[in-house]
């Protein structure tokens, strides 16, 4: 039998443990000797390294459709403080560290979020949409990825795009969050947009960029496994020349997800397995 976590055994313990999480968490940046990007520029730069749009609303989500409205509250929040942010050069982005700041534009509503492979609403869910889609702009630049976390499972229908199944990037204040450095010479700035259907990201330069990067899922399957299905992929970042030659091809994500929800009669096949 898995040993039950304190806060399983007493869940009023809850409250301050995360307090005391969120506290160690803001605290570790002030020393780890990192340099965070802080500085949102009202202009924006000339060149664009990237662009990608997320539809907000899944209406496959099988929950009340407020929470995917509540949801889309919630990320114009959170963009308020990432929206124009620059990195320079030895800088790192951290999605908490600008984030935090967010209920400073207003308040966040109940949405939907995974927390122990469950869906609940809590509030300010829905935050990993837009954790999601700057992972999959940042795959597309020269950026290093220094903290990304995978979903555990995957536990409502895939949304629809170019993302591919896979590429995500949950986050947790105080337990998980989404950075990269810039070990280059050049300036980035995150561009996010809103239309009544569509977040629309991209990744923005000072500096005309000679390579260019494409990300692309392969050796996609499923199979069953002692009576549960899991998907697999392999995620692969190809780099290509000025002349759209490609010049390196890299394995960046091998996957396997546990399916959550009846993926069978969505793809409209019988999955073999033990």
């Amino acid at each position: 039998m898995k040993k039950k976590r304190i806060t399983q055994r007493f869940p009023f313990l809850i409250p301050i443990r995360k307090f005391q999480r969120k506290l160690f968490f803001y605290v570790g940046m002030i020393f780890d000797s990192n340099k965070y990007s802080k500085k949102i520029l009202d202009d924006t730069f000339d060149y664009k390294v990237y662009s990608t749009k997320s539809k907000m609303i899944n209406p496959k989500s099988g929950f009340d459709i407020q929470y995917q409205i509540n949801k889309v509250d919630n990320l114009k929040l959170v963009a308020n403080t990432i929206s124009k942010i620059v990195i320079e050069p030895n800088e790192t982005f951290s999605f908490w560290k600008l984030a935090r700041k967010a209920e400073k534009y207003g308040s966040y509503k109940d949405g939907l979020a995974v927390v122990d492979d469950q869906v609940i609403n809590v509030k300010g869910g829905g935050l990993c949409q837009i954790s999601n889609l700057l992972f999959w702009l940042f795959l597309h630049t020269p950026l290093t990825i220094v903290e990304r976390h995978p979903h555990s499972a995957e536990t409502l229908p895939h949304q629809e795009g170019e993302i591919p199944e896979g590429v995500d990037a949950t986050i947790a204040e105080g337990w998980k969050d989404l950075k990269v450095r810039n070990d280059t010479k050049d300036r980035y700035q995150i561009l996010l947009e809103f239309d009544e259907e569509y977040i629309y990201g991209s990744i923005l330069s000072d500096t005309y960029q000679n390579i260019h990067y494409r990300v692309k899922s392969e050796n996609l399957k499923y199979t069953k496994e002692n009576g549960k299905i899991y998907r697999y992929n392999e995620i692969y970042k190809i780099w290509y020349n000025s002349d759209n030659y490609p010049i390196r091809k890299e394995l960046i994500l091998n996957n396997k997800y546990e399916i959550q929800y009846d993926i069978e009669s969505e793809l409209g096949i019988i999955i073999g397995g033990n």
